[in-house]
């Protein structure tokens, strides 16, 4: 399959509705994100009659950043102005203005596409989880979603119903974290989201730590075993940071799947893209 390359990605513009601002390292997390759709494509098509990309938290479509306004678009407007060959794109927001730029901006330049945009919060998944397809006899479907919220706003609950329906999960673990929303924080003023987020069983471990970085890592793993415990195959990429958000040296981007091996998916990443591993 040749796909085009992510350079051809054109230009986009001040169109007067919101954008979501954001520092520099996004514009490269949204390029590897891009490397990891290009990647599950290549694999799906060859084993699906219809492969499906949901976007979790699409936000606009597009991102901002510096005091030049540099516009980009996000992963998924990326991957559909790449054309890559998903056969249905799925748009999840709860927020009304960056929904209706959202719809806007699919309809100028992605009217052709077949998609859907829904507004959802993930915390109450049933309208979303209800218009992901499943395989039936005679028609094999794929389904990746993506899930980049920039918080840990997505309830493990819902992951949970998302691996039952038999979706591969693509998740950026990037979420604010710095002197002011230290780990500390997000034990004790945030301990229901941090809940929600690892599961009830998890939590416990998650408290009295001393630094952010001993918080992160351990939050990962345990993620990465819960996951695991669900039933899916887990994979883990490290990239380094420069951020006053995330005040961390680097982040992780985990592929988790059923239905594909995460091994291989990562050996199609690992050739256009200069990162480090862990494979589970």
């Amino acid at each position: 399959m040749n796909l085009k390359s992510r350079e051809t990605v054109p230009g986009f513009s001040d169109d007067g509705l919101s954008v979501s601002a954001a520092e520099p390292w996004f514009k490269v997390k949204v390029q590897v994100l891009q490397s990891y759709l290009q990647a599950f494509i290549v694999t799906a098509l060859s084993r699906a009659d219809e492969v499906v990309l949901v976007d979790l938290f699409a936000g606009s479509g597009l991102f901002s950043s510096g005091h030049q306004k540099d516009i980009f678009p996000g992963a998924t407007f990326a991957a559909m102005s790449d054309a890559l060959p998903f056969t249905r794109w799925l748009f999840c927001e709860r927020d009304a203005d960056q929904l209706k730029a959202l719809d806007t901006r699919i309809r100028r330049a992605f009217s052709s596409l077949d998609t859907e945009i829904i507004h959802s919060n993930p915390r109450d998944p049933d309208r979303f989880l209800s218009l992901i397809p499943t395989s039936k006899p005679g028609k094999r479907v794929a389904v990746l979603v993506l899930a980049d919220s920039f918080s840990l706003e997505l309830p493990f609950s819902t992951v949970n119903k998302l691996a039952a329906l038999n979706c591969s999960l693509l998740m950026p673990f990037t979420f604010v974290l710095n002197n002011r929303m230290d780990c500390r924080y997000y034990a004790k003023e945030q301990s229901d989201t941090l809940r929600r987020y690892i599961g009830e069983s998890s939590v416990s471990k998650l408290k009295d730590l001393e630094s952010n970085h001993h918080f992160y890592r351990r939050l990962i793993r345990l993620y990465q075993n819960n996951l695991l415990v669900a039933g899916l195959n887990a994979s883990m990429s490290t990239h380094k940071l420069e951020s006053r958000m995330m005040e961390l040296p680097a982040y992780h981007i985990g592929f988790f799947s059923k239905q594909f091996s995460t091994r291989n998916i990562l050996r199609e990443v690992s050739g256009a893209e200069n990162m480090q591993y862990e494979l589970f």
